[in-house]
């Protein structure tokens, strides 16, 4: 690893003021991902601003309609939370099921979405719940947010404050992960709202996206069978060591229908 300078901000502010004093500096979060770049040599920040001190960045809160988690908030303490996992059991259970115990510990919402890791779970939780990401200059809903494989919409010193999922009627979350590291190999996240109906897919390509032919279905017939009757196309998907795009097509209604299944109890 080489040598860098650390700093700890207080507030956004001060975070974006010192990653704007040093050239190809890097925020910090939980440092799940970022880190382990660094150790390998494939990164060389200048500086890290660590902003997981900052107060309004470690906040959740509860209201009637949106469930609104700092940016800093680690996965462990959105899993275990009671509200949310009152209000919006999916997303709870969907932090639960990141990596191990001290990935959870110290990963971080924000750091999940802005690194936007082709098989993170956060993302579908974002694209399907229609989650509205706050940064310290503007508000960016989750279809504009996600635009490519590790790319997101953020400016390279915009800094991620929070994220406002609204609650919806029915959600759940299941994914085929990967032994290892427990990241999404496939994983379907699918909402109910008075909105509507929508699906996103991880795992299974480039970037997280819309599976809009199971949306349909499922908006016209939200049941298990609905979902199980949509064929999805290979094209555009992975194929890995891990799976096959073929595979991949395969398992996205598959994981769909059982999402369907936990979401109406």
């Amino acid at each position: 690893m080489y040598s860098f300078d650390y700093q700890r901000a207080s507030d956004a502010q001060a975070a974006v003021a010192a990653l704007g004093a040093a050239p190809d500096a890097k925020y910090l979060g939980g440092g799940q991902s970022l880190l382990p770049t660094m150790r390998l040599r494939l990164a060389q920040p200048s500086a890290l601003v660590d902003v997981t001190r900052i107060p309004a960045l470690g906040e959740i809160a509860v209201e009637a309609k949106t469930v609104k988690l700092g940016a800093a908030v680690c996965h462990a303490d959105v899993a275990s939370n009671a509200e949310i996992r009152r209000v919006l059991p999916a997303l709870a259970t969907l932090a639960g099921d990141i990596g191990d115990r001290q990935v959870r510990a110290l990963g971080t919402l924000g750091g999940s979405i802005a690194n936007n890791d082709p098989a993170a779970d956060y993302p579908a939780a974002l694209l399907a719940l229609d989650a509205t990401v706050v940064t310290d200059r503007r508000r960016i809903g989750a279809d504009a947010f996600f635009v490519g494989m590790y790319e997101t919409a953020l400016e390279p010193d915009e800094l991620i404050v929070a994220v406002e999922f609204p609650i919806p009627e029915r959600a759940a979350y299941e994914k085929f992960r990967n032994p290892a590291s427990h990241f999404a190999l496939t994983g379907v996240f699918v909402a109910k709202s008075a909105n509507g109906v929508r699906v996103a897919v991880t795992g299974a390509a480039p970037s997280v996206f819309r599976a809009t032919d199971l949306e349909a279905a499922l908006a016209a017939n939200f049941t298990p069978e609905a979902a199980r009757g949509v064929t999805i196309s290979p094209d555009d998907l992975n194929t890995d060591m891990h799976a096959s795009a073929e595979y991949r097509a395969h398992l996205i209604p598959v994981l769909a229908a059982r999402a369907v299944t936990h979401a109406n109890g």
